[in-house]
């Protein structure tokens, strides 16, 4: 285990979880029990005191630098939120618990379910914290409760989870991606690869939204065809959907040849067990993040040979990646996923782009985000990726997996490149 010095503080802000989740095509991840918050109570996790911070960008005697992470520590989405948490984390674990030679106060508060109780948590790391940057947020709707905050405060928003568009991007950026993207990159392979009609299911929230529109747009637009009797996705009410069986068996009166799907934490679970019970349970199954992350454990052999978009696979043969899932399982008793990375990839954005600041003057919110912009390329676990001038959001390379045994376990195995997108 890495010796831990930064100061790290876990807050919850605000309180109610009404509201719909949106983990915005994002949805699940580890969550070790080890490094599982206590519900939403605040928790000092005794690492030793880094005193004074720049109150904002104001500076300060031992150039601190604040950060506020955002993260679902409980609620429906906390593996997720865990996972973002950890992997920003386990960079600074590895890094000397400093980012571009300047200590760092970490402070995380509790997402929660969305927006009801994100906003809140957010408005306090901003405006009391004094944070210079904030990080983290597993959802659409919480990023978008949270960018009139950003804009009115002018400190950078480093998302790490999937992201819906965004019109005022001078200081939003993403280390993950735009949530439309995992569609739109497997929806050309889907469409050579199978031999007829293609049903589309998903969640009925913003997140199922994104995802589902960009294959379903892009899947049209290469001549495919859905095996949906409206030509429409099918959308099934969430949260409360927990039984499948009656979807699958209105698949099985269509002409479809595989199906395309997007779900989130225990519904990913609940879907890949029922298919592989259902009638349809020999129609392949290609998804966006059904099998990611701890849900594939649960999901045991159901999973078995089920396809998946993403940005990562834990067995990419690159330097950057051997070093990352290293550190991740010497810590973590599982293998790293894409929200842990996103996150790690967050800290190492920052990690340069308060280097970069440094040299040219006063470290201040404003200049961190100029930095961030100047950066060109990172390289990551993923492969090399930039971010791109129109979105913000990385121009990276997506993956095929498919579930396959890796030793005793099962494993989400990288098959092949697909395409690459970002802008």
């Amino acid at each position: 285990m890495y010796k831990r010095q930064l100061v790290l503080r876990e807050t919850q802000a605000g309180s109610g979880r009404g509201g719909r989740l949106d983990p915005l095509g994002g949805g699940r991840g580890g969550s070790p029990a080890s490094l599982r918050p206590a519900g939403a109570a605040a928790l000092a996790l005794g690492l030793a005191a880094v005193t004074g911070c720049s109150g904002g960008g104001s500076g300060s005697a031992d150039d601190t630098v604040k950060i506020g992470l955002v993260a679902s520590l409980s609620g429906t989405y906390e593996p997720v939120g865990t996972e973002l948490r950890d992997g920003f984390k386990l960079y600074l674990d590895t890094h000397g618990n400093k980012l571009g030679g300047r200590k760092v106060e970490l402070i995380v508060a509790d997402e929660g379910d969305g927006p009801p109780t994100a906003v809140p948590a957010a408005t306090k790391l901003v405006k009391k914290d004094k944070v210079d940057v904030l990080t983290g947020l597993v959802g659409g709707g919480s990023v978008n409760g949270v960018l009139p905050l950003i804009q009115q405060a002018k400190i950078p928003f480093l998302g790490s989870n999937a992201r819906p568009p965004v019109k005022d991007i001078e200081y939003v950026w993403t280390t993950s991606f735009l949530s439309d993207e995992p569609g739109k990159a497997i929806a050309p392979y889907i469409k050579e690869k199978v031999d007829g009609p293609v049903y589309a299911i998903g969640p009925d929230y913003q997140g199922g939204h994104d995802e589902l529109r960009g294959f379903t747009e892009e899947f049209k637009r290469v001549k495919g065809k859905l095996a949906n009797p409206d030509g429409k996705t099918t959308w099934t009410p969430f949260p409360k959907t927990t039984n499948f069986m009656p979807y699958f068996a209105e698949i099985a009166k269509t002409d479809a040849k595989a199906v395309y799907c997007f779900y989130a934490g225990k519904a990913a679970i609940d879907f890949a067990k029922q298919y592989a019970q259902s009638d349809i349970a020999d129609l392949p199954l290609y998804t966006a993040f059904v099998t990611e992350g701890s849900v594939l454990q649960a999901q045991g052999p159901a999973a078995k040979d089920v396809y998946s978009v993403l940005n990562y696979a834990a067995d990419l043969d690159n330097e950057a990646n051997r070093t990352f899932a290293a550190d991740w399982t010497a810590e973590h008793d599982s293998q790293p996923t894409t929200y842990a990375m996103a996150s790690y990839d967050a800290a190492a954005v920052l990690d340069k782009a308060i280097a970069d600041a440094a040299k040219d003057g006063d470290v201040t919110p404003q200049t961190i985000n100029k930095a961030i912009a100047g950066l060109g390329q990172i390289d990551s676990p993923r492969g090399a990726w930039e971010f791109g001038d129109k979105a913000h959001s990385p121009v990276q390379t997506w993956y095929l997996r498919q579930v396959r045994p890796d030793g005793s376990k099962l494993a989400n195995v990288m098959v092949q490149d697909l395409a690459t997108l970002g802008s």
